[in-house]
């Protein structure tokens, strides 16, 4: 047998051993397509990652209940006298002030979802209380008393204009 045999041709084994091992590859990277493209984050979900909200038509003194990631968001334009009662004090079981609660004094957001048990707190004069088990928080979403262990949450947001606020955002 000479050389030029193409049964015994070591250039050409090893061409279709990468050849094979190429288009193996290949397949195995299809094959695992659709497992890795089901991990991202569905179309619906994306839609509420961030939510818009128009202030203009929040009087002093009301608030607007809206939602973000598929929970309630308390928008809350503040009256002078509840920035002032809040100005001052801490908090109670876990405190912090009200400016790094808040963006600009007069507007309140926090997410509505008791810290306790995720209920959701109705508003009253002092904030609001979580009518399951008593927690009572202030007007800068401070918990009071009650069995809740922490502040209502800040969810990241800002201003993109006098009159618009972008809630997913920060």
């Amino acid at each position: 047998m000479s050389d030029s045999n193409v049964l015994d041709n070591a250039d050409r084994r090893n061409f279709l051993g990468n050849a094979t091992a190429g288009v193996a590859a290949v397949g195995a990277a299809a094959a695992c397509w659709p497992f890795i493209s089901s991990m991202n984050p569905s179309s619906d979900t994306l839609e509420k990652a961030s939510t818009e909200v128009n202030i203009s038509g929040i009087a002093v003194g009301q608030s607007q209940t809206v939602s973000w990631g598929g929970k309630p968001v308390f928008v809350v334009h503040r009256t002078p006298e509840q920035i002032a009662s809040v100005k001052n004090s801490q908090g109670g079981k876990e405190p912090q002030a009200d400016s790094e609660r808040t963006k600009q004094p007069e507007w309140l957001v926090v997410v509505g979802v008791c810290t306790h048990m995720g209920c959701i707190p109705s508003r009253t004069e002092e904030g609001w209380l979580c009518p399951c088990h008593g927690s009572l928080y202030d007007n800068s979403g401070r918990i009071l008393h009650g069995p809740a262990p922490k502040n209502l949450a800040v969810p990241p947001y800002k201003f993109v204009s006098n009159d618009k606020i972008i809630i997913g955002e920060a």
